[in-house]
């Protein structure tokens, strides 16, 4: 559970970062920042609930399913959009306000865990 608690409190600094990243314009590294912080709140959900180590994307990808069942459709969507701004990291094709509209929904999404957790 501690583990599941860190993963949680490193999201929301990520999203904190993704934040001031956005704020000087530096929409990639914003981008990459979003992702990670989804990523590691699908991995705090995994570690709590099943004591499992999501180690690549392929795990994300496959326990995101799990999570979307069991709290609704929109972490789904909110995971494949994440999963969209890490190709931007590289690609560098996405806008701030694709970023902007990710960041709240990843935050309410750690919350949630986070309240479930505690």
């Amino acid at each position: 559970e501690d583990k599941a608690k860190e993963y949680i409190k490193a999201s929301l600094e990520l999203l904190s970062q993704a934040r001031d990243e956005l704020a000087k314009g530096n929409i990639r590294q914003a981008a990459e920042k979003t992702w990670g912080a989804v990523a590691l709140i699908i991995k705090a959900y995994a570690y709590w609930k099943d004591g499992r180590r999501l180690k690549s994307h392929r795990d994300l990808w496959e326990y995101k399913d799990r999570v979307a069942d069991e709290l609704g459709g929109w972490v789904g969507r909110l995971f494949r959009e994440a999963s969209g701004l890490h190709v931007c990291f590289y690609e560098s094709w996405c806008r701030g306000r694709d970023v902007e509209e990710v960041i709240p929904e990843a935050e309410k999404l750690a919350k949630k865990i986070e309240e479930t957790i505690d």
